[in-house]
């Protein structure tokens, strides 16, 4: 059964880029923006990474957490963090079972090809744990945006 509105969002445990534990149970009481990416250093994924950097100091000011999640490593990370100056943490779902608990990993297709990756996906975790709303296509460039336009409405 797909996740809805409303249904208790999955917890959650991952390393960050400095391999630091981060629970959804940590940030209980704060709304939390979960974003799912394909990949660290790529054009799609800086450009909502970056959506999200610029946005950040709104959102902060609003008590609402980021969290990006792929299944790059912590070196990759790492990188990418530092090149963008990234304010927010990057989870490591190295093995996918987040992802894959929140629907947002599974058969992708590109230039004919098949295989497994990450779904470019965004929840929004309301401060009682609940998915508050799920953005289940999402277009980079202007996705931080709409997150935020939405969260004023």
């Amino acid at each position: 059964m797909a996740l809805q509105p409303g249904d208790p969002a999955p917890d959650f445990s991952l390393p960050d880029a400095a391999g630091n534990t981060v629970s959804l149970a940590d940030f209980k009481g704060k709304r939390v923006i979960l974003y799912f990416y394909p990949r660290d250093n790529t054009p799609g994924c800086t450009k909502e990474a970056c959506g999200f950097k610029d946005n950040y100091s709104t959102l902060k000011s609003k008590d609402v957490v980021v969290l990006g999640v792929s299944t790059d490593d912590a070196k990759a990370h790492n990188k990418f963090i530092n090149k963008y100056e990234l304010p927010f943490p990057l989870l490591c779902d190295t093995e996918a079972e987040v992802s894959t608990a929140y629907e947002s990993y599974g058969l992708k297709k590109f230039m004919g090809k098949e295989y497994m990756g990450i779904k470019r996906k965004t929840f929004i975790i309301d401060p009682e744990g609940n998915l508050e709303r799920i953005y289940q296509k999402v277009k980079p460039a202007d996705h931080a945006a709409q997150v935020l336009q939405d969260l004023e409405d």
